[in-house]
């Protein structure tokens, strides 16, 4: 067996021998096609290279365009990008932002047209006339989400509010949406968006990390208001003043001037006038997605849930933190926080003649007709101011509280009940009785 490997190995060698003679005696002609075989197998390296190349680069461009068409996906409603909630994570935009808002406690209607040129008049004013009541916003704290662009973000402005003479400072959160103008500034823009950008906010307040803060802010807002009287009150208060004083500077910026009315026709429009009553009309819009219930409770069933820049014509906004709304054929409620006022028309409307008679004749027979005259007592169903005559303008007598019991003396068409009150006459909403 050791033989014949042996004699293997001999015969290998006298090749390899023989190979080696014939290459050195061939060698001119051997080394070129070595040579040849060599470039051969480089080319060929080189373009097996640039094919993977070029394969890697068409796989990278197929990557993109996928990434690309989810993204336009994304934006056309297929599917919202989830992005993390980040706090004061720009400081550009907290610089802004806190300008407009020091712009709103001061009531520098220049700086905040600069920087939010969407704000309509009526808005306008109604910035102007609460920044009568506003000391300043000690604490301001910026949560963003990108927006559909570069450059543009989701702001939720988590802030609190001190009011003059007031001690306690308001916890509430505004969504804004941040752009860049062509200098490289930031603006707000406070709600003329395309449909597109609707649609993205809508989807991006609706995602767990935004609702929690939302919830957050207004359960301390509910709590602070729930633990102090005197400051319910006075927020009631401050909604009703700043509904009044604007419709109030929206009259006389529509009233026309008086050296343009005809002499001849200035006693029969006073005459007209003085059988009519102006009702000022208020469509109201949201500004966060919110719950529409049923009654004024947070307790009570919900109908459906509004969107941003839902709009809703005003029926009432009451003193409990609530809005009555005009929906679906019917009435509902929606927490007053989460609205404003967009537009208010004023309508003129003629009041039948019964309804214009000295009281003494509307305990006719024809008045019965319009006023329910029950013997006995109702119970205060909210918090409800007492006045002495039945207007927002009568003088206010004092507050009653949900559970509390009055004397009925009259439940009136036009809205009032008529009530004994301390051993006199009063009146109070009839949409707090029952």
């Amino acid at each position: 067996m050791k033989q014949s490997d042996q004699n293997k190995k001999h015969v290998l060698k006298e090749k390899f021998m023989t190979a080696r003679d014939w290459i050195m005696d061939h060698n001119k002609i051997v080394m070129p096609l070595v040579l040849i075989v060599c470039v051969l197998i480089t080319v060929v390296a080189a373009v097996n290279a640039n094919q993977r190349e070029a394969l890697q680069k068409e796989a990278q461009q197929a990557a993109m365009a996928v990434a690309s068409e989810e993204t336009n996906a994304s934006i056309q409603g297929l599917e919202t990008p989830v992005f993390e909630l980040e706090e004061n994570a720009h400081p550009e935009i907290n610089n802004l932002v806190k300008t407009y808002y020091d712009a709103q406690a001061s009531g520098d209607m220049e700086t905040i047209s600069s920087l939010n040129t969407y704000l309509n008049d009526i808005e306008k004013i109604r910035v102007q006339e609460l920044s009568k009541y506003i000391d300043s916003y000690p604490v301001i704290n910026v949560y963003t989400k990108p927006g559909l662009t570069e450059s543009t973000y989701v702001a939720y402005v988590c802030s609190e509010v001190k009011f003059t003479d007031v001690d306690i400072a308001l916890p509430g959160m505004q969504t804004y949406y941040i752009g860049m103008n062509e200098n490289g500034d930031y603006f707000i823009n406070d709600g003329t968006y395309e449909d597109s950008i609707k649609e993205y906010i809508k989807k991006v307040t609706l995602q767990d990390d935004v609702v929690d803060l939302n919830n957050k802010i207004v359960v301390e807002y509910n709590d602070l208001l729930a633990e102090d009287e005197e400051l319910s009150e006075f927020i009631a208060y401050l909604k009703e003043k700043i509904n009044e004083d604007v419709g109030e500077i929206l009259a006389e910026v529509e009233q026309p001037a008086e050296e343009e009315t005809p002499a001849d026709t200035e006693n029969a429009e006073e005459e007209a006038s003085a059988d009519a009553t102006q009702n000022v009309v208020k469509t109201v819009r949201t500004t966060d997605v919110v719950n529409i219930r049923k009654s004024d409770s947070e307790e009570a069933d919900k109908i459906d849930k509004a969107q941003i820049g839902q709009e809703f014509t005003l029926l009432e906004e009451r003193g409990n933190g609530w809005s009555k709304i005009s929906y679906n054929g019917g009435e509902a409620f929606i927490k007053s926080d989460y609205l404003e006022v967009v537009d208010e028309e004023v309508i003129e409307t003629v009041e039948a003649e019964s309804q214009q008679q000295e009281p003494a004749e509307q305990s006719t027979a024809s008045s019965e007709a319009s006023n329910e005259s029950t013997n006995g007592k109702v119970t205060v169903i909210e918090s409800v101011r007492v006045r002495k005559s039945a207007s927002t303008d009568g003088e206010v007598l004092g507050t009653v509280y949900a559970g509390t019991e009055l004397e009925l003396i009259m439940k009136q068409a036009d809205g009032w009940t008529k009530v004994k009150y301390e051993g006199q006459t009063a009146y109070v909403k009839s949409d707090y009785v029952k």
